[in-house]
């Protein structure tokens, strides 16, 4: 029986693991970074450590740090969550080089499944069926167009070592494929450490189908039934449900049979998720996650298991909780992914103070969030602020219950999706069971989104200015709020915001410059002072919270001047470019 477990991770996934410890008697042990020092997630474990400074590179994902705090808590495993150190399978070795249990699958499997060519090659071996691409690095962007001749367009470029969307990028030309390539390359440096990047044949509108997979060192692997993550947007999963409204119960048999086997062809222990495209009919393995999935959670509700008390359990060695015909799945789950990002300005991350925050409950509602009223969501990781789940005894009761969670959702001082799912499970085409493709990739969501209001920046009136009374009239209860006058200073003061606001909307909108739409770093510039541009052509390339957001031409111009360097960190509203 473990005694102490250090989580190498942050937020909501971090409280998640913590309350399971909580419930298993087992002792917690928090690592934060020093933009962290005041998040919520460090006050849940019983002894909390700095590890470093707010940038991932210096915190998180410094492995040698982080187990010799394991090491100087007393822990005696680390549960890595998922993203930062999760599928680092030398990672994984350093723990138990230093006899810390590493809770998720061993080094070798991690290994051949972290690189998607190793996949792929495994996966051919074992039969399982594979999308047409190569199974070697593509070393220049020249060996990617010849390839790209022969697989036909269009094509996606893959960092071998990406995971959770990143380092993806879709071609559907030769122009296309060698910006992709070099894009996809630099993720894949930036984000995993490794450049190597290979080719696949894109498949247009597939269903995004994963299979929850739990394996133990005594030979038993078992799937949990799929998850449907057709819901994207730019590789990014927006809504997931399970049982998808799409698998049959036969399809479900073979795709959960094509995940067993998948886990069995590398030896794989504890819990992991097969990814795949369902298109045509066929399955095709997409990549394996060995580690526990953002979408987990609706797995859970039903199924009824709790999955990282299963990781703990087959880490310590036991053997799996249930048979493959134990398992049943009763009802229907929805998650939706509460993330700062303004789907109205093209999915922009909108870091900031979350300035009113209050979450669903009632029947069937569960909430993981990493946030409190107050809370900051930083620029340096990913913007989630919570994840909202709901199960209900079928789909259409589901959809209609996370409708009524959602509504409930309170955000205030950033953006969220929540405007996007409301849109979306209202959508003819959802509740028919359709991938959207189009009304989500293509934009067709904004029409939608026009009038709806998605951020509250500011309340217009200060708690401390009103006070909220009820009152009746012929025995009808009303709230009436009575506003005391504000005083001179603070009104000259909300003026002068007010102005500075309206001309930095005017600066923005100037038509000879160009601004940053989000504070990040630079990563590319794509143009140079005196070069004549096109409408669309990509002028800078901006990174903010883990995502590259291209910024293009509006109109035919001249660059007159280029205002900042690659590396720069620059601010929202600030200018990057001038046009002449």
């Amino acid at each position: 029986m473990l005694r102490k477990v250090l989580v190498a991770n942050r937020g909501e996934i971090a409280i998640r693991i913590f309350r399971t410890l909580r419930e298993m008697g087992i002792g917690t042990v928090a690592v934060y970074s020093e933009a962290d020092r005041e998040a919520p997630f460090v006050g849940w474990a019983d002894e909390a450590y700095l590890i470093g400074p707010g940038p991932a590179a210096q915190s998180y994902l410094m492995s040698e740090t982080i187990v010799r705090t394991a090491l100087r808590a007393g822990a005696e495993a680390v549960h890595p969550g998922f993203g930062f150190l999760a599928e680092n399978a030398a990672f994984a070795r350093a723990c138990e080089a230093a006899g810390l249990v590493f809770v998720g699958p061993p080094p070798d499997a991690i290994e051949i499944m972290g690189s998607k060519i190793s996949a792929r090659e495994a996966m051919e071996r074992a039969g399982v069926p594979v999308i047409p691409g190569t199974n070697e690095a593509v070393e220049t962007v020249e060996d990617a167009l010849q390839i790209a001749e022969g697989i036909g367009y269009p094509v996606a470029v893959k960092a071998a070592a990406g995971g959770g969307g990143k380092g993806i990028e879709v071609a559907r030309s030769e122009d296309e494929l060698r910006r992709g390539y070099e894009s996809a390359r630099r993720q894949g440096k930036a984000y995993f450490a490794d450049d190597t990047v290979f080719l696949e044949r894109y498949l247009d509108n597939p269903r995004h189908i994963e299979v929850q997979v739990l394996a133990d060192a005594h030979g038993s692997v078992i799937h949990l039934g799929e998850r449907d993550c057709s819901i994207q947007r730019r590789h990014q999963k927006i809504i997931e449900e399970t049982p998808s409204p799409a698998v049959s119960p036969e399809m479900r048999e073979r795709i959960g049979a094509i995940g067993v086997e998948a886990a069995r062809a590398v030896g794989y222990v504890n819990a992991g998720t097969v990814e795949g495209l369902l298109a045509g009919g066929t399955y095709y393995f997409l990549e394996m996650n060995t580690r526990l999935q953002v979408e987990h959670t609706i797995t859970e509700e039903v199924t009824g298991l709790d999955l990282v008390r299963e990781q703990l359990q087959i880490a310590m060695g036991e053997s799996l909780s249930l048979r493959q015909e134990d398992v049943e799945l009763r009802g229907h789950s929805i998650q939706c992914r509460i993330n700062a990002e303004d789907p109205a300005r093209d999915f922009i991350p909108t870091p900031g103070r979350v300035t009113r925050y209050r979450e669903p409950s009632g029947p069937g509602v569960r909430v993981d969030s990493g946030v409190v009223e107050g809370s900051v969501i930083s620029d340096l990781y990913d913007p989630m602020i919570a994840k909202l789940i709901v199960r209900d005894s079928d789909r259409e009761h589901a959809r209609r219950r996370m409708l009524r969670a959602l509504d409930e959702f309170q955000i205030g001082g950033v953006h969220s999706l929540i405007p996007i799912h409301r849109a979306i499970l209202e959508h003819p085409d959802f509740i028919a069971g359709n991938t959207l493709h189009e009304f989500v990739e293509g934009g067709g969501y904004q029409a939608t989104l026009e009038e709806a209001e998605t951020v509250e920046a500011e309340p217009p009136v200060a708690e401390s200015d009103a006070v909220s009374l009820p009152v009746e009239v012929d025995g009808r209860r009303f709230e009436v709020t009575v506003i005391r006058e504000e005083d001179p200073g603070r009104t000259r003061l909300r003026r002068r915001r007010a102005a500075m606001a309206e001309r930095a909307g005017r600066h923005a909108g100037a038509a000879d410059t160009v601004v940053s739409p989000m504070q990040g770093t630079v990563l590319r510039i794509g143009v140079a002072a005196g070069e004549d541009i096109e409408p669309g052509q990509v002028l800078v390339v901006v990174e903010a919270m883990k995502m590259e957001n291209e910024i293009v031409a509006h109109h035919a111009g001249t660059v007159e001047q280029v205002d900042v360097s690659e590396g720069d960190q620059v601010a929202s509203g600030q200018t990057l470019l001038r046009l002449g």
